[in-house]
């Protein structure tokens, strides 16, 4: 197809309304563009359990970038491959002994469907168990041994910024932060160079899509890469500063089918 897109939806924000739902709108637009012979995928935060759903909703046939970058695969073609970049175990224990020299709240690491958690929580596992995960609870410096595909730190402002400040400096060629909510505000520690720019690149070298037809969507701090990277980097009408800062353009919010607005005005107008 001449001009063909590929559009890139983060959830949480973007895509999903505040109840966790896709409107009826969003769907129909996103089927509509499908129809026209543009390419649709998912690209998050996070894992493939608690995306899924979504996934199967839009019956996308597409590749998805789950936990920001760190793993890509495509859940109906086994031959398209698996990438999983996640953070070296001896990395993540020198940022768990950081963190235990200061204030934090919780910490949370998953080996793709294997949740650690350092402070049994069951709020905060609410977020954590949809898709029937393993769950271990206790010390991670006891039970944490193979490298976490995430390493979240649960924070207040001020410790965040002490925590990143000297891990910055500990292992500065290893690892990058950013920090997100859902509904817990997390600092998140990654492997350099992951995030979901890095992934939505794999899927566009796939299918043959340059950049300056690359459409993304997002809201938050762990969506900056993949605004800049794409020739349409869209930030919500929700989304924070920084993110409509660096967008090249701003839609309505995801309580306004603000994805499904933008790509009627850019594809099918």
């Amino acid at each position: 197809m001449k001009n063909q897109h590929l559009i890139a939806l983060d959830l949480d924000g973007t895509l999903l309304r505040d109840d966790k739902t896709i409107s009826e709108k969003t769907k129909n637009v996103l089927k509509q563009v499908r129809k026209e012979g543009h390419i649709v995928m998912i690209s998050t935060g996070r894992p493939f359990r608690s995306s899924s759903k979504y996934y199967e909703e839009l019956e996308l046939d597409t590749p998805i970038v789950n936990f920001n970058g760190a793993f890509v695969h495509h859940p109906l073609d086994k031959d398209w491959g698996t990438f999983h970049e996640p953070l070296p175990i001896g990395t993540a224990r020198e940022v768990i002994d950081i963190c235990f020299a200061h204030s934090f709240t919780n910490i949370v690491a998953e080996v793709l469907d294997h949740v650690f958690i350092h402070y049994h929580d069951e709020k905060l596992l609410e977020i954590f168990m949809m898709g029937n995960p393993t769950i271990t609870s206790g010390d991670l410096r006891n039970f944490l041994k193979a490298d976490p595909t995430s390493l979240l730190i649960q924070v207040n402002p001020e410790s965040s910024k002490k925590i990143m400040e000297i891990t910055q400096d500990t292992d500065a060629n290893v690892i990058e932060h950013r920090n997100w909510a859902m509904d817990y505000r997390f600092l998140e520690v990654v492997k350099q160079g992951i995030n979901k720019a890095t992934g939505i690149d794999r899927v566009a070298k796939y299918y043959n899509i340059p950049q300056e037809r690359i459409i993304a969507f997002g809201d938050e701090n762990n969506d900056l890469e993949m605004l800049q990277y794409a020739k349409y980097g869209i930030a919500m009408g929700n989304g924070i500063k920084d993110v409509k800062e660096i967008a090249y353009d701003v839609t309505k919010t995801n309580e306004e089918d603000g994805v499904a607005y933008y790509l009627e005005k850019l594809l099918l107008s």
